[in-house]
């Protein structure tokens, strides 16, 4: 008696209505092609599979780490790759590309950028930021203004502690420009928390215009500046960068000519 063929199977929709059900786009997308490549060069069953999930997890690292950008809401996107490192000459790569590693991160270790309006500290920052995010971290960023302003908040509705205790979760935070506004009383004190609570347990990165020496204009407290240069810089790498202002770059803005002085 002759045997029953077997009814072929329509892989192809199968593996479309398997993928959709995994949530796995990216994987349906290269099965195709990566069958194709397999069959060409006698892969194994595990080589083929080992692939197929590779490219899934890349996606979705991929897309994790986009989410992760959106939800640290950087004021724009900057890459370390982007610096113009020929015009600002203060900076050696070196050092960039060594926190670049994030092994900072990892350590719960500090970045501090010091220089001029227009060097490249919130640069810098945003594009070591970034990288953290693509490396898996969860990060925010806002200027030093708006986390006392968010702190601020937080302590007038009674919930300061739970704040604080939710943002010692995210291993980095980037406090960009303190020292162009000086804070009061309330705000030095609050501020002061945020870097205090995570000493030795999460990292932070800060950029200034003001040298260390003038951080008691800033807060209004020469010992209260002290403390918090004293948590900040105690497992830190701090830049100095200098110059004029990259954004100022090739224009001429003209001078103001010097008045005449007759004795």
């Amino acid at each position: 008696m002759a045997a029953t063929a077997k009814p072929s199977r329509d892989t192809a929709s199968e593996i479309a209505f398997l993928t959709r059900a995994l949530k796995a786009p990216a994987l349906r997308d290269c099965v195709e092609r990566l069958a194709q490549r397999a069959r060409a060069e006698d892969w194994s069953h595990e080589e083929f599979l080992a692939a197929c999930l590779q490219r899934e997890v890349a996606a979705r690292d991929a897309h994790g780490a986009e989410g992760r950008i959106r939800a640290a809401r950087f004021p724009a996107r900057k890459a370390l790759e982007e610096f113009d490192y020929d015009h600002q000459r203060s900076l050696k790569r070196e050092a960039i590309a060594h926190l670049g590693t994030l092994d900072f991160v990892t350590g719960k270790e500090n970045v501090i950028f010091l220089g001029p309006p227009g060097t490249g500290k919130t640069h810098l920052a945003t594009g070591l930021a970034i990288r953290a995010c693509q490396a898996g971290h969860r990060v925010a960023f806002a200027t030093a203004a708006e986390w006392v302003t968010r702190l601020a908040d937080a302590h007038h509705a009674g919930r300061l502690a739970d704040e604080l205790t939710r943002l010692g979760r995210i291993p980095l935070i980037v406090v960009d420009e303190v020292g162009y506004i000086p804070f009061e009383p309330e705000a030095a004190n609050l501020f002061f928390q945020l870097i205090s609570g995570r000493y030795e347990r999460a990292s932070v990165i800060v950029t200034s215009n003001k040298p260390f020496g003038r951080w008691g204009e800033v807060f209004g407290d020469d010992t209260v500046a002290a403390a918090m240069i004293d948590r900040l810089v105690h497992h830190a790498e701090v830049i100095s960068l200098k110059g004029d202002s990259y954004r100022l770059r090739n224009r001429d803005l003209g001078r103001v000519p010097a008045a005449n002085t007759q004795d």
